[in-house]
């Protein structure tokens, strides 16, 4: 069974999803590109261009700074597949886009390999006895991981679609009624804002920000976009609050373990970040470690808790830890020995929240869907739940209400898939490989 968790809600910092809408000449390019300028401060615009090059008119000119031009990554795009967007996403994600732009979003609906065309190719395909309406059921899939990629597209996000007049016969005579955009009916409700282009007059139509609502504006740009980051900005940078508490006074080892646990449980080692002593480039995992480092206590005794030490990189009387040697997870099922001694405070005389019965009781279903269910497999367990935490146990009872919350929460995500046992065990090799790293490389520092 599923075991779902709610968790207090709160406001990060979200990015802008964005769609300009309106027919050929409106603006919305160039509008795309003076909104973008404000949201990137200072990161990389990309382009997406389906419509043969035009973006480049707004590109700089050689020797001529004087017209008005915006700095772009451009990717020129003829076949506006749901594979080549997905792609073009990855692409921008490598290349550290911080405002990615689709233009236009309309092409992978009813442009040259878009939807509509594989519509088409789908329900002309041998033993497709239903025609086009079962050839839906693949392009339907096509088209949500493809608005998967984009949604979850890290930076923010401006969709530009053409709009045309739409008609409706009533009785034998064919009547205007209104206008309607060049994509799947209910795009709009993908976005979090919608703006309707006419002659360069920029009106929100859609807003899921009530300080928005109905605003019209003559050629959006920087001003508009400001608007909106206001409105996205009431959250908190999660990287953002981890570094406060860094450099809070009275930090102590324990809690700069606390905050790498968090850090690592929400993805965030990586995070690109200015030091905040230095200045300069870093990334979190880095800074944690620095400053955790500088609060560490000595070593009295044979034992470290370190955060990046394992049982493989120490001397192999100070613990008798298996080592976990991979891929499958057989391996950890399969090891033998006893838990790594850990001369620690319970949490409760850390002033910390012991974990809780209910969440005892779960680890060893949670346990059990990822191949480390047998009563022989304690040590493996212990070994993996050290990995995930990123500290050292010598049993269960040692856990914090929110170390054990992050277990379960790693434990049912691998264990509800079909293939869990197994990426478990490669996610455990690609932890212990880090931490393997990281101790190395503590070894080499002056003590």
């Amino acid at each position: 069974m599923t075991t779902f968790t709610f968790a207090p809600a709160t406001r990060e910092t979200a990015r802008a999803r964005i769609a300009l809408q309106g027919p050929g000449g409106s603006g919305k390019t160039k509008t795309a590109l003076r909104m973008a300028k404000a949201l990137a401060q200072g990161g990389v615009i990309g382009v997406v261009d389906t419509e043969r090059g035009s973006a480049l008119k707004y590109a700089p000119v050689p020797g001529r700074p004087d017209i008005e031009a915006h700095e772009f990554a451009h990717l020129p795009m003829a076949f506006c597949s749901p594979e080549n967007l997905i792609g073009a996403v990855k692409a921008a994600i490598e290349a550290r886009v911080a405002v990615l732009i689709i233009d236009s979003w309309s092409a992978f609906w009813a442009g040259k390999g878009g939807l509509l065309a594989r519509v088409d190719e789908e329900s002309r395909k041998a033993g497709n006895y239903g025609g086009k309406f079962t050839a839906w059921g693949p392009v339907n899939e096509l088209e949500q991981e493809m608005l998967d990629a984009l949604l979850n597209f890290p930076g923010h996000v401006i969709v530009t679609m053409r709009t045309k007049n739409d008609y409706a016969m009533e009785g034998k005579n064919v009547t205007k009624v209104g206008v309607k955009t060049v994509q799947r009916e209910g795009a709009e409700y993908e976005v979090d804002v919608v703006i309707d282009m006419i002659a360069g007059t920029g009106t929100v139509t859609k807003t899921r920000y009530s300080a928005l609502d109905g605003a019209s504006v003559h050629h959006p740009g920087p001003d508009f976009a400001e608007a909106i980051l206001e409105q996205l900005g009431q959250g908190v940078d999660p990287v953002q609050v981890i570094v406060d508490e860094l450099v809070r006074d009275g930090l102590t080892y324990d809690r700069a373990l606390e905050l790498h646990g968090q850090a690592k449980a929400r993805n965030l080692l990586g995070a690109d970040l200015l030091h905040p002593k230095t200045g300069e480039p870093a990334t979190l995992g880095a800074v944690i470690k620095e400053y955790g480092q500088a609060v560490k206590p000595p070593v009295t005794t044979g034992v470290t808790t370190d955060v990046t030490s394992t049982p493989s990189a120490r001397p192999a009387e100070e613990s008798s830890a298996p080592e976990y040697t991979g891929p499958s997870a057989h391996s950890l099922a399969d090891a033998e020995g006893s838990a790594p001694a850990v001369r620690q405070a319970p949490p409760e005389e850390q002033g910390l929240t012991p974990v809780t019965a209910p969440q005892m009781r779960m680890m060893h279903a949670c346990f059990a869907k990822v191949g480390l269910g047998d009563k022989d497999s304690r040590a493996a367990r212990l070994y993996a739940t050290s990995l995930i935490i990123g500290r050292q146990i010598g049993s269960a009872n040692d856990l914090t209400k929110d170390e054990a919350q992050t277990l379960l929460d790693t434990l049912t995500n691998y264990g509800d898939r079909q293939t869990g046992p197994a990426d478990f065990a490669d996610m455990l090799t690609g932890l212990e490989s880090a931490a393997r790293e990281l101790a190395e490389q503590d070894a080499h520092q002056p003590a």
